[in-house]
């Protein structure tokens, strides 16, 4: 009968060891202020500011691909844009510069000079490529997109800007460059989305390598384009894509410039059509919030069939976030809540009449064993007569 008691104890025990367990999963799972502290204080008790400074001191050239070998001696890590450029510091800045890597690769007599740099998103990395990219240059086939003069060859990847220099090109040195970009690390989601308005240039009569992406007024007046920083107000949100085109009588310039709205972008039109520009002469049009400017040595018929190929057309695309987060839906934060005050009542019931039942078992099957046992129940009495 002893050992029978010491086991129905140790089930016991046991069975309430489980069922708070349960309870306190039940709770973290349901709780969206439990997950936000978790990702506040990160993972195994690290603080988010340490995990985030971790992620960022990782290196952005892997250590080797397709048989090329870092030499990590020769690796320089910096997050000053002058290291990646002292003459366009203020550009990259612009196009939002993060960090810049460089270091040699080796593979047996071979060397490859690669300077990586990267950007908060793809879109700066993908102007900052057509910053830098001239009409001298050949395209190359590396993804996302690459060029090529001579042993100097230019690409980006995701939010990263690649130079590379070798000491000689061979047919392989494609394929290389190639593994180079897989090798690269990447980012997805939003930041990952490459700007929507050089899809708006026409292709016919383009000048290849000519098309520039503008995000700032220093990047606008180094390219030289024809209509002014102060004019285009980049204040306003603007973008700018500038191309080159041939004409009959020469080469023409497109400037495209988008505005958030089409107010802003009529107001901007009247604005650069009422001013002194040199260089003329000059055709306008708008289409919702473009304003699409065409200049250079290009006679009036054909300026005015390359503005009739530019147009708006609205898209919508998810470059933010579906839903708010749990610390700002307040909605979500309630119904959570709701959620949770049930569950905790079902868990209450549960256990109510979990060891309710224990009890009346343990009663039924063992009398006076481990529940309302005599000695424990009795009452002392005087017996004064």
């Amino acid at each position: 009968m002893v050992s029978n008691r010491e086991s129905l104890f140790v089930l016991y025990s046991r069975m309430k060891k489980h069922i708070f367990q349960v309870l306190i999963c039940s709770l973290l799972a349901a709780s969206p202020s439990a997950t936000g502290a978790m990702q506040k204080n990160g993972v195994n008790g690290k603080p988010q500011a340490e995990a985030e400074a971790a992620q960022k001191d990782q290196r952005i050239l892997p250590p080797s691909f397709n048989g090329w070998q870092k030499a990590e001696r020769t690796a320089k890590i910096s997050s000053d844009p002058a290291a990646a450029s002292s003459t366009d510091a203020t550009v990259l800045k612009e196009y939002g510069f993060s960090d810049v890597e460089s270091a040699t690769y080796s593979r047996d007599d071979r060397k490859m000079q690669v300077k990586a740099v990267r950007f908060h998103d793809a879109s700066g990395a993908y102007g900052a490529f057509t910053f830098y990219v001239d009409p001298q240059m050949q395209s190359a086939k590396i993804p996302d997109q690459g060029v090529a003069n001579s042993s100097r060859i230019l690409f980006y990847r995701s939010n990263i800007l690649v130079e590379a220099a070798l000491d000689r090109v061979t047919a392989m040195s494609a394929a290389d460059l190639r593994a180079l970009s897989d090798a690269l690390p990447q980012i997805h989601g939003p930041l990952a989305t490459l700007p929507s308005l050089p899809r708006n240039i026409p292709p016919q009569a383009y000048v290849p390598h000519t098309s520039h992406y503008v995000m700032g007024p220093i990047a606008l007046e180094r390219l030289g384009l024809p209509i002014p920083a102060s004019l285009v107000d980049f204040n306003k949100g603007a973008e700018v894509e500038f191309a080159k085109y041939r004409s009959s009588i020469g080469e023409g310039q497109l400037t495209l410039i988008s505005y958030p709205t089409p107010q802003i972008a009529a107001e901007r039109m009247k604005a650069i059509q009422s001013a002194s520009l040199p260089g003329g002469p000059f055709y306008f049009k708008r289409s919702a919030p473009f304003v699409v400017v065409v200049s250079g040595d290009i006679p009036a018929n054909e300026a005015q069939s390359l503005l009739a190929s530019v147009n708006y057309d609205a898209e919508v695309t998810l470059n933010e976030p579906t839903k708010p987060s749990a610390k700002d839906n307040v909605g979500s934060f309630i119904v959570a809540m709701v959620v949770l005050i049930l569950m905790l009542m079902m868990v209450a019931v549960f256990l109510g009449f979990a060891m309710g039942g224990i009890r009346l078992w343990v009663k039924k099957y063992y009398p006076n064993s481990i529940f309302d046992r005599p000695e424990e129940v009795e009452i002392i009495q005087l017996h004064l007569k």
